[in-house]
């Protein structure tokens, strides 16, 4: 493909770019979020307990601005995952990401996104999924979203009080209906909430003198003019809905998606853009004058080459300077280390870093990278 380093968004600050004509309402909310955390970081959770991964989201919350999980990996997935991944998303301020990778026909996919015992629909804003089995797939996708969230709507109008909402200790600004909210067990009812959601019109009754909420301990100060804690209250909540990325390139040595794959991948993104929020790629697949779509990067590491196992690392400067990439996503780097939070904060310091430097943020000397 040709290269992205001369498209307007490879050098615009994600401020800048939140407010772009036509983009996604989660991905405007994304760059926000990252400007106040000053991260682009996301966490792997390649855990396989509840318990692990709701550690895990604790220790690196408050570093991330997204947590990417494999719920089909978490041995005891139930409804005590669910409630503890909103509750730490909405006190840590990150969005949860599943990284289910769909790849079937239409109908299939609408079924594993919806219902079994995943109900991914209710708890994740992002998903992703592959192209091979053609544009359908999006489609498919983003109508089971649509109607499982028009359901919800519908539900929580009628049945759930502000007071309901209060002694089952949810947020007031976060639409989750739990299990015992509502006797239905269509996956398309009431329990669709997710982690740290926004309320929609149909619920304001439900949405009134929300409490305050923990001040995080850990995120940068740095921000100019406003503190972190104050500018989080004011952003808000994510929006109410759901958001697809698509796998255009991967990380892993010898893999298919290439060339005309990565080419039909953007394309078919460009004609749903209200759905398809951006990629999971190596370089930014912005091209297009209208293109604003988020680029994730995985196999992100500061130290090694490779795993053994056809995984392949680069650091944060090739991902973020010379890629062009939004966001790091980083597994093992963190999840082997003895103090998580830690290397958290180390990865999202280098991100940060490469990040600023690639928009001419980056002071040098007390001076803008650019001289300004």
């Amino acid at each position: 493909m040709a290269s992205s380093s001369k498209h307007p968004t490879r050098n615009q600050p994600y401020e800048n770019r939140s407010n772009l004509n036509d983009t996604n309402p989660l991905t405007a909310y994304l760059f926000r979020l990252m400007v106040i955390k000053r991260s682009n970081l996301c966490v792997s959770a390649d855990v396989t307990t509840t318990n692990q991964l709701l550690e895990l989201a604790e220790e690196v919350g408050d570093s991330i601005v997204l947590l990417k999980t494999h719920a089909d990996i978490i041995s005891d997935f139930a409804e005590r995952t669910i409630r503890g991944l909103r509750d730490i998303a909405a006190r840590k301020h990150f969005i949860v990401f599943e990284d289910r990778k769909f790849g079937d026909i239409g109908s299939t996919v609408q079924k594993q996104y919806v219902g079994g015992p995943l109900s991914i629909v209710r708890w994740a804003p992002i998903v992703n999924a592959h192209i091979f089995p053609g544009p359908a797939i999006i489609t498919a996708l983003k109508e089971a979203a649509e109607h499982a969230l028009s359901g919800y709507n519908a539900a929580v109008s009628t049945e759930i009080s502000a007071d309901e909402l209060e002694a089952h200790n949810y947020p007031h600004d976060s639409p989750i209906a739990s299990a015992s909210s509502s006797s239905s067990s269509d996956p398309h009812s009431a329990n669709t909430g997710y982690p740290g959601a926004a309320t929609s019109s149909s619920t304001a009754s439900a949405s009134t003198a929300a409490p305050a909420r923990p001040t995080p301990n850990r995120v940068p100060s740095e921000n100019v003019g406003e503190s972190v804690s104050s500018a989080i209250e004011r952003l808000g909540s994510p929006p109410l809905g759901r958001a697809l990325l698509l796998l255009a390139q991967m990380s892993s040595e010898g893999n298919l998606l290439t060339g005309e794959y990565t080419q039909r991948c953007a394309q078919m993104a460009r004609g749903h853009r209200e759905f398809v929020m951006g990629f999971i790629a190596q370089e930014s697949l912005n091209r297009e004058p209208a293109d604003n779509f988020i680029t994730l990067t995985p196999g992100v590491s500061l130290v090694g080459k490779g795993d053994g196992l056809g995984q392949q690392y680069n650091g944060p400067d090739k991902v973020i300077k010379d890629a062009g990439s939004d966001v790091i996503i980083v597994g093992r780097g963190i999840l082997i280390a003895e103090d998580r939070a830690e290397e958290a904060e180390k990865y999202r310091a280098a991100g940060w870093r490469a990040y600023e430097e690639r928009v001419g943020l980056r002071k040098v000397g007390g001076r803008l990278r650019d001289g300004s």
